[in-house]
């Protein structure tokens, strides 16, 4: 090591790039399932179901068809003309294909918005505890996270006064993640309705996350941009890892005003050049075919949801909310009187069972632990049949 620093120095931007825990964590229960453990894996945000056949099939075919080469740099135009016709259904706005940028996962959004918008002294409000990439990367390019607290007495939904108290004339960017990972609270139609009066007229953007649109368990979902005035100032995030099961296939999109759609495809343009066409055509097949297979897991999740809650609000001295969607809870385990990520690696290393931290996702999370409940009933009953276990004996 002491030899590759004489030879390489890091700029001094890495200093400030975080990471995602969840990734650590899988990699530490993978290395005991390497010594022979049967770990239990809680961990990881991706559904544990098979990407549905006929968009596999869609790619497939579109491999043997000869979509091997380069496609526009911010999507090819028929995904974007499906995307734009989806996105104006269940927003209920008008969206045209020139709004839409198809980037290899969601992630490129949040770090192209956040460089094209941000830079040194501004600010962007984030949700804490939230996905831990927004704060990485709105200190990585040199900005100032400004964390808004989810508290448990609002179901983990953000207080909008408290919001509206922490934008300054330096705020840029305001990011909101409905349905959130990782406490599945979902903002309700007033809470946007009375962000957007707020911040119509402000110079800042609100980039939204919706990623978890589709596994909602009550009511419909509402986005910001249905507000007046903010479809330009709203940068909406979706892809479709989640809803279709496609982690792996690595698309996303964002849907903004055209200005920022064609900045936002210079970057593209000079990190990733395209999106992989056979992964986009896989992706108008996701969206214009069949959608029980979506239906059906959402509804999966529903059962284990409730399931899930109810074991561990059994478990003494734990409590846990009933969350509105995505497929996360996030019990309180505050009576423990130990640090989250202290509990979370006491669960890997005594009990073979891979969850993470509340403080994974911010320093608000402290007192919690995710649980994904994207794994079968079997392996969620035993995982908090262990974890029940092993803080029992941590109150002996």
């Amino acid at each position: 090591m002491q030899e590759e620093a004489k030879i390489m120095q890091l700029a001094e931007r890495m200093s400030r790039l975080g990471t995602e825990t969840a990734f650590e964590v899988l990699a530490a229960a993978k290395a005991r399932e390497a010594a022979g453990h049967e770990v239990i894996h809680l961990e990881i945000g991706e559904p544990d179901f098979e990407t549905p056949e006929y968009i596999v099939e869609a790619a497939v075919g579109a491999l043997r068809s000869g979509a091997h080469h380069y496609t526009p740099a911010t999507g090819i135009l028929e995904l974007r003309q499906v995307i734009a016709t989806a996105v104006a259904k269940t927003r209920g706005i008008r969206v045209d294909p020139d709004q839409v940028v198809v980037t290899p996962g969601g992630k490129p959004i949040i770090f192209f918005s956040l460089l094209a918008l941000a830079g040194d002294g501004d600010e962007v409000i984030y949700p804490n505890p939230g996905f831990p990439i927004y704060e990485s990367m709105i200190r990585y390019v040199g900005a100032k996270p400004v964390p808004v607290p989810l508290r448990e007495e609002l179901d983990f939904r953000l207080d909008v006064e408290e919001l509206l108290g922490l934008i300054t004339d330096r705020t840029r960017i305001i990011i909101i993640n409905s349905p959130n990972n990782p406490t599945g609270s979902v903002l309700t139609a007033e809470d946007l309705e009375n962000i957007a009066s707020k911040v119509v007229d402000r110079n800042l953007m609100v980039l939204s996350d919706e990623i978890y649109s589709r596994i909602l368990y009550e009511g419909e979902h509402a986005s910001i941009t249905r507000y007046p005035g903010m479809q330009e100032k709203t940068i909406l995030l979706d892809g479709f890892s989640k809803t279709y099961a496609m982690t792996g296939w690595r698309l996303g999109y964002g849907v903004m005003n055209r200005g920022l759609a064609q900045q936002i495809g210079k970057l593209m343009i000079n990190s990733n050049s395209c999106t992989a066409a056979f992964t986009q055509i896989a992706g108008i097949a996701a969206l214009t075919g069949d959608q029980g297979p979506s239906l059906r897991m959402v509804e999966t999740f529903r059962q284990r949801r409730d399931r899930v809650v109810e074991l561990l609000n059994e478990i003494a001295g734990v409590t846990c909310r009933l969350p509105q969607g995505a497929f996360y809870a996030f019990p309180n385990i505050k009576s423990f009187e130990k640090p989250a990520r202290e509990i979370q690696n006491l669960l890997l290393t005594k009990a073979d069972l891979a969850l993470l931290s509340g403080t994974a996702f911010g320093c608000f999370g402290e007192g919690y632990l995710r649980f994904s409940y994207a794994a079968s009933m079997e392996n969620l009953e035993e995982g908090v049949r262990r974890m029940a276990s092993t803080l029992a004996r941590m109150r002996a």
